[in-house]
């Protein structure tokens, strides 16, 4: 049998050495760079936006008039009763000191009185530069420190846009520690109770370790020298896909491997047959994983198109990463690695008569009925769709605890115009400043409009809108105002501005890039299988099994966590996530099926695919889940939706879509699976129904 070149090359008696040789003066010279990428992180609202939507247009104006970023912190003075001589001086006091803060630029605004006389405003410009984002949160924890929290029945809230930002910090602080620790968790128990072995489950972690500090490294180069955008969603999400889809990927090798040891003395051998055999399989899956996030570069959001190949680099480094590393290692380390369960040589393959074997025996009676039966289920999961709200979030909805600087927000709301702080900023030819002006301030919703700013020929004004900037109601009067001024060249933005051309690009995104990833997919599939059939099957599968996953998802946000809504991303990033990660699983089965099928007929293929797969499937899927549902720790909605919908969405795939439903099509459809390639051409007797408890065959040692 031919074992294939490559394999010789990463595992042979002394190419192993040269192999880890090579990946230690890799790693010397990638940790210092890994630790720069915070670095280049790009966390400023470019980074974010739709590169030609018009908030993005009037963001790049506004440095004419403004060379910085500025962002407002706003600190709400109120006392039920009225606010006293003695806070009125408090806050006097307080805006004088805080315009000495680090990061605090320009004329601190106040105190302004309420109409109410119940609350009292100051309003402080923080500069943002190149790494000011970073430092939002410490002029904020500096002004927080100077006005306190209030005492004698004076409340003190620290609000606005720098506010937030701040709080948002706060959420991100620590994600990639948080995921890496996680995920180290549940990797080193699964592989525990799958390998019942106290060291096994080193090998994985280390190499997804080597794996993600180099894609960092590589990531890192190519933001500072290549105008790669990267920021701290893309950061975190690149841990996550690093070690959730690198172990997966060990999980599939480490079992091949075992189960070729017991066929073969030699543990070079062995270890060469297992990367023949299940090398293609782990590379299409990698491939469907990086070409899927590929696609993400086509958006239109900033964020989500810096997002692609960030994801897609760190897939494909992990990739060679388990095809080089961790086999080198498995072989040098030999068969004592598996203590206390060695697999020796000549013995049987325990998975023959495990409980996939059984699950396959039962579904085998009535393949047929499974399968409706399953998908029957599945549809009604995703009925829940009809719930799904992504429409994004607002500012006090974004949260899954509560923050103070969405707290203060609702007391600024009740005491001030809910938009003070946060205008919408136009920006127009200056010969129709008049017009603009006289327009702008006319239009429902606006209730005042600030002094016009003549600068090289372009007038910028800022309205004040009656309503929270993060609002419907002032998403509506962004676009009337759009409207209104529509004739005069006008270009309207403001932060509000900025929420809905984001959800719009969302929207768009997701229209462009769920078809195309689905067809990337089928391709793949297609190439892989040599088959029409069984690509056009299994992605019917994956698309059924997302739709019941959102479609609980979407009870569960709603009925159970009380969350308002989703984020307009939200369904673009579950389906990448899901598909080209959920994917795997049925190119994992899918491939064993058609190898063994070559032999025993596809029915009988199937039973036996099922059989030797099931367990590192499973694993392989409760270590993803597990990866993802650690997003579920930070206090982001956002973020918590997208970890604990594709964690189900992974586990509903694993035990569920791949394990039975899959496995009773490929039984009742047979051969046909596979047209139009020779195997559908197979013996017809070689592929009759299984009986009701077939025995599962199993490959004599070579």
């Amino acid at each position: 049998m031919t074992t294939g070149y490559f394999g010789q090359l990463v595992c042979g008696r002394r190419a192993k050495w040269i192999v880890v040789a090579l990946w230690a003066v890799v790693l010397v010279f990638a940790f210092p760079l890994a630790g720069k990428l915070g670095d280049v992180e790009k966390n400023d609202n470019a980074s974010w936006l739709p590169g030609d939507a018009e908030a993005t247009q009037v963001a790049d104006l506004q440095k004419q008039f403004q060379p910085d970023d500025i962002v407002p912190a706003i600190l709400v003075y109120e006392r039920a009763g009225g606010v006293t001589p003695a806070d009125q001086e408090k806050a006097v006091a307080d805006a004088r000191a805080i315009a000495a803060v680090p990061g605090v630029t320009g004329q601190v605004i106040g105190p302004v009185p309420a109409g109410d006389k119940a609350a009292l405003q100051v309003i402080a410009p923080i500069k943002v530069d190149a790494d000011g984002w970073d430092k939002i949160a410490g002029s904020v924890a500096d002004i927080k420190a100077i006005s306190g929290t209030g005492e004698n029945g004076l409340g003190i809230y620290l609000t606005g846009p720098a506010g937030v930002a701040a709080d948002s910090a706060s959420a991100f602080e620590g994600i990639d520690g948080t995921l890496l620790y996680t995920t180290l968790i549940v990797v080193a128990i699964i592989l525990l109770v799958t390998y019942r072995s106290p060291v096994l489950w080193l090998l994985p972690i280390v190499t997804a370790g080597f794996a993600l500090i180099t894609a960092q490294a590589v990531i890192y180069l190519l933001a500072k020298n290549a105008g790669l955008v990267v920021n701290a969603q893309s950061a975190g999400i690149l841990t996550v896909l690093v070690f959730g889809a690198g172990t997966d990927y060990a999980l599939l090798l480490v079992a091949r491997y075992r189960e070729e040891l017991r066929r073969h003395a030699d543990r070079h051998e062995a270890m060469i047959f297992a990367l023949h055999r299940a090398g293609p399989a782990i590379i299409a899956s990698a491939a469907t994983v990086a070409i899927g996030m590929g696609c993400l570069t086509l958006a239109e959001v900033n964020s989500t198109r810096g997002l692609g190949p960030v994801a897609a680099l760190g897939v494909v480094v992990g990739l060679l990463a388990m095809m080089t590393l961790l086999p080198a290692l498995l072989v040098i380390c030999g068969r004592w690695l598996f203590w206390p369960v060695r697999p020796r040589y000549g013995t049987a393959e325990p998975t023959a008569t495990g409980i996939w074997a059984r699950m396959g025996a039962r579904i085998a009676r009535r393949p047929r009925i499974v399968w409706i039966g399953t998908a029957a289920a599945l549809g009604v999961m995703a009925l829940g769709l009809l719930q799904l709200n992504a429409n994004g979030l607002s500012q006090k909805d974004s949260f899954t605890s509560e923050q103070p600087s969405v707290a203060g927000l609702e007391v600024l709301g009740r005491h001030f115009p809910a938009g003070q702080g946060d205008p919408v900023v136009v920006i127009a030819d200056a010969a129709r400043r008049d017009q603009v002006g006289t327009t702008l301030a006319a239009v429902p919703g606006i209730s005042a409009v600030g002094d016009p700013v003549v600068k090289n020929g372009l007038v910028e004004f800022e309205g004040t809108l009656t309503s929270a900037p993060d609002s419907q109601a002032a998403e509506d009067t962004v676009l009337a105002v759009r409207e209104a001024l529509r004739d005069t060249g006008a270009k309207v933005g403001g932060t509000t501005a900025m929420t809905y051309d984001i959800n719009e690009a969302n929207k768009h995104d997701n229209r462009l890039i769920i078809p195309l990833v689905l067809l990337v997919v089928l391709v793949i599939l297609a190439v892989l299988l040599r088959s029409l059939v069984a690509p056009v099957i299994l992605m019917a599968t994956v698309v059924l099994s997302f739709a019941a996953a959102l479609g609980v998802s979407t009870l569960v946000f709603r009925h159970v966590f009380g969350f308002a809504g989703e984020d307009t991303a939200f369904p673009l990033f579950v389906f990448v996530f899901l598909v080209a990660l959920g994917i795997d699983y049925n190119i994992f089965l899918m491939t064993r099926v058609r190898e063994e099928a070559r032999e025993h007929g596809t029915r009988r293929g199937a039973l036996i695919g099922l059989a030797a797969t099931g367990g590192v499937i499973t694993s392989a899927g409760i270590v993803l889940a597990g990866t993802f549902a650690a997003l579920g720790s930070l206090p982001l909605v956002a973020f918590a939706e997208i970890g604990f919908a594709v964690a189900f969405g992974v586990l509903l795939d694993t035990l569920v879509v791949r394990s039975v439903l899959v496995t009773a099509l490929n039984l009742d459809i047979g051969r046909w699976m596979w047209w139009p390639s020779r195997l559908t051409r197979q013996d017809p007797a070689a592929d009759a129904p299984v009986s009701p408890a077939p025995a599962v065959l199993v490959r004599q040692p070579d």
